[in-house]
């Protein structure tokens, strides 16, 4: 059974940093790439970046050079600092496993609320 527990989300102003953290259990992390996505209010969830098992990860445009990856392989963990946050990066922050045109598993969500 896989599973996928997020924590580290919270509320901050604008310019402010998080880190989420995501522990997987119930895949191969060798060949089950693990990542994040984000749902805001009346929108449709979307990628925000995913890792690969060598540690080379991949963001989307819209968090490029603000929000950091990294993957801790032998606890199967995943983390994502967030750093200068803006208000459009409110949204439920989901942690995905098995990435190819999107995560087939997603966890249960942590809320990021950004405040100008």
């Amino acid at each position: 059974q896989v599973q996928l527990v997020e924590s580290g989300g919270g509320s901050v102003q604008a310019g402010g940093s998080l880190k989420l953290s995501c522990v997987a259990s119930g895949v191969d992390v060798r060949n089950c790439r693990l990542g994040w996505g984000r749902q805001a209010p009346g929108k449709e969830r979307e990628f925000v970046s995913v890792v690969s098992v060598d540690g080379t990860a991949r963001y989307a445009a819209s968090v490029e050079g603000r929000f950091t990856m990294s993957f801790i392989y032998d606890k199967k963990t995943v983390y994502l600092q967030m750093n200068n946050l803006r208000p459009e990066d409110t949204a439920v922050y989901y942690c995905g496993a098995c990435y190819r045109d999107d995560f087939l598993y997603w966890g249960q969500g942590t809320q990021v609320t950004v405040s100008s």
